[in-house]
Parts: C-alpha cells; sequence; structure tokens
C-alpha cells in the first residue's frame, strides 16, 4: 500500500507525516519513504542534505519527492550566519564553529584531483553568498581589504592569456582560516550589512544525494536546490555533485532550478571504488591509463543496463556552476537530457581543469541529448570517451567560448538538427560521427589522437569489443549550413593552427570517398598487418552541405552549394529566435540511419536504441518533415522562435 508523505517548515520530526501532521525534514520523510511512495515538501525553506534511505522498485514503483503544487521550496546546502563582527571598513569577520561542518570542512577542502590545472592549491569548496551572489576567494586576509581590481581571463583551449580587465564583482571577496576547533572568514560586503542582508556560506557537500548505491527509481520534481560545496569530478573519481543518484538506476530529476554548485550541479557519474584520483595522488601513471582501467573494473562490480543508468534528468534550469551543470562517467549510460536551460557555468574562473563544460560526459552509451539550450559557458557539450550510440538533437548551443568537442571516440555518434552558433562550433578529435542539418556559424576542428587508444563497445551495451586509436575521419555530413569567417577572431591570436581549422569541411580534403577506396588503399600486405593502416585517411562522406561566403566545402563533395547564407541567434530572455536566410539552397529528404554508411572501426549502424535503424525527421522547433532546406529548420525565416 502506498503512501502520501508530507513536509512543512510547521512540522515536527515526530509527527506521523499526514496531510495535518507534516515531518519537520525531507530526511525524516526519506527515513521513512517505501517503494510507491510520494513524498510532498510544503513551501519554505529546508537547509538539509537530504540523503534518501530508500529507493523505487521499478518505473511504477518509485519514490517521488515533489514540492507541493504552486509551492516554492528551497533546499539549501548553506547556512545562514547572522553574527558577523565588522573587522574594518567594508570587511566583515564570522568565526563559526567547526561542529556546523561536522566531519566535511569546505574551509579545509580544496578544489584538487585528477586533471585539475590551476591553481594547484588555494582554492576550497566553501562559499561566501550575499543575498545569493557568490563572491571569490582570495589567498589572504590582507587581499579581503584590497581586492583585485584587474584579473586575468586564459583561453581554455590554448593556456594563452586572451584578455586582462576590470572584474567589478572580483571586489566582493573572502578568506578563511581553519583551526582545530573554529572556522573564521572575512568577507568583503562592500558596505552591505551581512547581519541584515542574506549572508550565507557553504556548508554540506550535497543537497540531494543518497550516500550508498543502487538506491533506485527516485523522482525528484519541482524544487530549488543550491549551494553545494561538491568536490572536482574528474572521469577517475568518484564524482558527487549537488544532486543525483550515486551509482543507480532509473532516477528522475526534473523540473528543478539548480544553481550554485561549487563544482558539479547534477552528477550521473562513477563511485569510488573503480578509482578515485590515482593519477593525482600517486604520479605513477597518467590519468588515461587509470580511466582505462575504471572501465574495466566498472564492468566487474555491475556496470550494465540491468543495474546503472536509464536516467531522466529534464526541463531543469541550471547555473551558475564551477565546472559542470551536468557530469557522469559510466553511470550516465542509457540515459536522456532534455528541455534544460543551461548556463553560466565556469564562467566565475576561479579554477580550471580538463573536466569543465555545461554537460561533461564519458561513456555516454546510447545518451540522447535533446532539445536543450546552452549558452555563456566555457564549453557547451564534451562528449569523451566511448561516445557510442549517442544523439545530441535539436539543442541550442551560442555565446559559448566553444559549443561542442567530442574526443577520443569510435562512434557510431549522431549531431542532429542543433545550432551551434558559437565563433567555435565543432571540435573533433575522434571518428565514426554523424553531421545531419546543423547549422554550424562558428569554426570546425578535425584532429587525430593516434597516441591515445579507447575502448569501443558492442552495440547498445556497456560489454567492450576492443580498443583502438584515433585516426580522424569515417564521418558524415549532410544537409548542414557552415557560416564561413575568420579564424583570428574566432580563436584569438596564435590560438590555432589554420590547417586544422577552417569554416566548411574542407580540412576532409584527401581523405577518399568510400570504403572501398579506403580497403584499395591499404591493400598492400607487403606493409605488415597494421602498418599499412596507419598513415591512410579513413574515408569521409559528404554530400549536400551548404556554405556561406568564407566556409570551404570538401573537395570531393557531391551537391555541395555556396550561397549567401545569413544566421543570427537572439536572446531575450525567457525566449530565444533565430533569423536565417539561404538555407533552401539545398532542400534534400529527411535522412535516416539507412543514409549512413555504418562506422569502420565498430562496425555498426546509425540505430536507435532498440536498435532499428535511426529517423531524422523532427526539424529543431519539433516539425516533423519528410524534406526540408539544409539546416535545423524546415521553415526558416526572418524570426523563428526556437526556445
Amino acid at each position: 500500500m502506498t503512501s502520501v508523505l508530507h513536509v512543512a517548515p510547521t512540522g515536527s520530526d515526530l509527527a506521523d507525516g499526514a496531510d495535518g501532521s507534516p515531518f519537520r525534514t525531507i530526511n525524516r520523510a526519506a527515513r521513512v519513504a517505501q517503494p510507491g511512495d510520494t513524498v510532498i515538501v510544503h513551501a519554505g525553506e529546508y537547509r538539509e542534505w537530504v540523503k534518501p534511505r530508500h529507493g523505487g522498485l521499478s518505473d511504477s514503483r518509485r519514490i517521488t519527492y515533489q514540492a507541493a503544487e504552486g509551492e516554492h521550496v528551497v533546499i539549501k546546502g548553506s547556512e545562514r550566519i547572522t553574527d558577523w563582527v565588522n573587522d574594518g571598513g567594508t570587511v566583515w569577520k564570522a568565526v563559526v564553529g567547526n561542529a556546523l561542518f561536522g566531519d566535511f570542512n569546505p574551509y579545509a577542502e580544496q578544489v584538487e584531483g585528477d586533471w585539475v590545472v590551476r591553481p594547484m592549491s588555494g582554492i576550497h569548496l566553501g562559499e561566501v553568498y550575499l543575498n545569493g551572489r557568490s563572491f571569490y576567494e582570495v589567498g589572504s586576509r590582507t587581499e579581503v581589504d584590497r581586492p583585485a581590481e584587474r584579473t586575468t581571463v586564459v583561453d581554455d583551449r590554448t593556456q594563452t592569456t586572451v584578455r586582462v580587465h576590470d572584474v567589478e564583482q572580483t571586489r566582493f571577496v573572502w578568506f578563511a582560516s581553519v583551526d582545530l576547533e573554529t572556522t573564521t572568514i572575512w568577507a568583503n560586503f562592500q558596505g552591505a550589512d551581512p547581519n541584515t542582508e542574506t549572508a550565507e556560506i557553504n556548508v554540506r557537500r550535497s543537497v540531494f544525494y543518497p550516500t550508498e548505491h543502487h538506491l533506485d527509481y527516485i523522482t525528484v520534481r519541482g524544487f530549488e536546490l543550491a549551494h553545494a560545496a561538491c568536490p572536482w569530478t574528474p572521469p577517475t573519481a568518484d564524482q558527487p555533485a549537488l544532486i543525483g543518484p550515486n551509482w543507480a538506476k532509473g532516477w528522475i530529476i526534473e523540473d528543478n532550478t539548480i544553481h550554485d554548485a561549487k563544482c558539479s550541479a547534477i552528477s550521473l557519474g562513477k563511485e569510488a571504488s573503480t578509482g578515485n584520483n590515482l593519477a593525482a595522488q600517486r604520479g605513477d601513471k597518467p590519468g588515461y591509463q587509470y580511466q582505462l582501467q575504471s572501465v574495466f573494473a566498472a564492468r566487474q562490480i555491475g556496470w550494465d543496463r540491468e543495474h546503472i543508468g536509464s536516467h531522466i534528468v529534464r526541463r531543469n534550469t541550471i547555473h551558475d556552476c564551477g565546472q559542470n551543470a551536468i557530469v557522469g562517467h559510466l553511470g550516465c549510460v542509457f540515459s536522456t537530457i532534455e528541455d534544460n536551460h543551461i548556463y553560466n557555468i565556469a564562467t566565475k574562473r576561479e579554477f580550471y581543469g580538463h573536466e569543465i563544460a555545461g554537460i561533461k560526459l564519458h561513456a555516454a552509451i546510447d545518451v540522447t541529448i535533446r532539445h536543450n539550450r546552452i549558452h555563456d559557458t566555457t564549453l557547451g557539450i564534451w562528449l569523451d570517451w566511448q561516445t557510442q550510440g549517442t544523439r545530441v538533437s535539436r539543442n541550442l548551443l551560442y555565446a559559448n567560448n566553444r559549443d561542442i568537442y567530442v574526443e577520443v571516440s569510435h562512434g557510431p555518434y549522431l549531431l542532429e538538427h542543433n545550432v551551434f552558433g558559437s565563433p567555435v562550433s565543432i571540435e573533433v578529435m575522434s571518428q565514426g560521427g554523424a553531421f545531419v542539418n546543423n547549422l554550424i556559424c562558428g569554426t570546425v576542428v578535425v584532429v587525430a589522437v593516434p597516441e591515445r587508444p579507447t575502448p569501443y563497445h558492442r552495440p547498445h551495451s556497456t560489454q567492450v569489443a576492443g580498443y583502438a586509436a584515433i585516426h580522424a575521419g569515417d564521418d558524415r555530413y549532410i544537409g548542414n549550413v557552415f557560416l564561413g569567417g575568420d579564424i583570428a577572431s574566432a580563436y584569438g591570436p596564435g590560438s590555432r593552427d589554420g590547417e586544422v581549422a577552417g569554416y566548411g569541411t574542407a580540412f576532409y580534403n584527401g581523405h577518399p570517398t568510400s570504403l572501398a577506396s579506403y580497403i584499395a588503399l591499404v591493400g598492400d600486405p607487403s606493409k605488415g598487418d597494421h602498418n599499412r593502416f596507419e598513415d591512410v585517411k579513413q574515408p569521409v562522406y559528404i554530400r549536400d552541405n551548404v556554405y556561406g561566403p568564407g566556409a570551404t566545402p570538401f573537395e570531393g563533395e557531391q551537391g555541395a552549394v555556396q550561397a549567401d547564407v545569413t544566421a543570427t541567434v537572439i536572446d531575450e530572455g525567457d525566449h530565444v529566435y533565430l533569423s536565417a536566410s539561404g538555407f533552401d539552397a539545398v532542400r534534400i529528404p529527411a535522412v535516416s540511419g539507412r543514409d549512413l554508411p555504418p562506422v569502420r572501426i565498430v562496425d555498426a549502424e546509425f540505430e536507435e536504441p532498440d536498435g532499428t535503424p535511426a529517423i531524422l525527421d523532427v526539424d529543431l522547433v519539433g516539425v516533423r518533415k519528410t524534406e526540408g532546406p539544409a539546416g535545423p529548420l524546415t521553415n526558416p525565416g526572418q524570426r523563428v522562435q526556437v526556445w
């Protein structure tokens, strides 16, 4: 028999949770809730780390946590501090007993781990907020009095300085000192009184995150979730976040507003037993090797469709996080990420490492990333390792440093009906991709990575089928619209070799245009079994794309058209519009997996998760088509609402 449990700020944890006798804390309800139960949380502010004790048994017998209809429920990992003492001018001091933090003091824990690049020390997981605005940490008490007037912004691709400028918000800064019994925090509130305004500090690592594995089939719906002191989440470590399933199956995270995670907001990622920052701790092997080991270790603890993944993350607004909006290695398999609005990710630039993006997934096997709006991030989507059966459909990316990066994967993966609207649109250090009906406003980069062989899998499975080097190519481009531009303005001076970055597809020049041609090129057995493949470019399949002024087609393309195409993304807050012209220069039938040659290394087709051929007949705004112009819209025009 299922139950409905109620939680309210006016309740008591000694109550029974009935409608007229609610619990006071969500954690009390979490201890009681059983499969099939619903926990309804009423309006108010809850400062706790919700740690579910039980999971559901199936999709129809899940445990659901939801905000009461029409009520605003906030769950925070912070605490409000109201006993600040003025310490001179605009600087205030708070002395906090360490008992507030328990066994995890975020002001003693640094942002560190595998692939952290800078700073190597000094940035902690703690945070100070004034009326919801996060501050910047500085390195000494003296700097709190004299906040930096200027800051250096470093390009995340090249590690070169691209600009130095005044940053007004860095004047809101803090510094902390931790001893055995207390944590002292100094903060420059710039004239505000923190005892009368809302001044908060990070206290808890997470906000909604189980401490045990395999608590399956949980739904979290309709909350505002904020202020988590969660750690750096590389793919070779435990990946805790503000909210996540912690190595489980079948979660639904929907209709929430999630913000101010120190590192990652939502984790669909791995756990610690398969590796936990061993490259940084030991220094004996590269992170690449530990990551490879983690794949095989995960198989030994039940990494498969029956036990892990199949999550849904939808209709959330996720913003102002230091590392990722959504992160996951291994645990994200078979999941769907759709209809989310993601922005202001890693834009504070307090720390940097090689795992930062709006959505950063490793081993995204049969993952669908559909109809998300992603802007104002240092990198929109980063698909890294084992991108196989992955489908990126109908997404709107713009105003990012870079839009999408696919790294060391063998495919098949599919990017279709997306807008890549930033100056740097697509970076590919992979093979086996298909790019269909996209608007590509910026540059495209394709790079071979033969020194990092990576695994591939049996189709629609986590079972490893082999591993191979990345030689680039084996890609398909059909019905895309490429705008032209200037390489220097997209990348900055000296940041990219023009031979590997360009507008259009001409960087594939020299690749054969069929598998038969490729086989003929590698057909000399006197060169040795593997040596004859090493320096031969893989085939590419490119047709029916539209190229604007300054964009250049692949020399072997059939049906390429040069046209005076234009496109502008217009952001008006709640709504986004696309103004486009010239896309009708090419019209093509809707593409299916049958139109896309299988990938060479994996020997796999472009399929739906059920094994049927992929169907690509829905455009950016949901219009179903049988044929249409190049690009993501069936009916492009001067002002089409796309969000």
